[in-house]
């Protein structure tokens, strides 16, 4: 279950840097007074339109934050049944792999805004919650 952990943590960092460059994007659209002093006048009725790429990696973001708990879920569902079933570990930690992987594709696919590959990269990694899940039930 090592790889898995290894994996979740990872995916947590990941969850937590996803937010940068929309932030910095928002920095350089808002300038550093108004980003500094926390939002716009009239925000959020009137604000500065930030660039559609950065619209696109805040989306990215947001559904990294909005898949994590499923995948933290599976992931100690799977450590916890591993000790029963030793073949978990190892196979939890392949697919732990690839859902990381999954996710950086799809945060760069989503972000620069690549056509038909978002949705394909972003079911890979459903894929991959969905089978560590899976393996706890069979």
């Amino acid at each position: 279950m090592e790889t898995a952990y290894t994996y979740l943590a990872l995916s947590g960092l990941l969850t937590i840097l996803l937010w940068t460059p929309y932030i910095l994007a928002r920095l350089f659209t808002w300038g550093l007074p108004t980003f500094l002093h926390n939002y716009p006048d009239n925000f959020p009725a009137e604000q500065p339109e930030p660039p559609l790429w950065a619209q696109r990696a805040q989306r990215a973001h947001l559904n990294m934050v909005e898949t994590m708990p499923a995948f933290i879920a599976v992931v100690i569902a799977a450590g916890y049944f591993a000790a029963q079933k030793p073949e978990i570990a190892a196979s939890a930690g392949h697919w732990a792999m690839i859902f990381f992987f999954a996710r950086i594709a799809h945060a760069v696919v989503y972000t620069l805004g690549i056509p038909f590959l978002r949705t394909p990269v972003y079911l890979v990694s459903w894929l991959a919650v969905l089978v560590i899940g899976a393996q706890v039930f069979l």
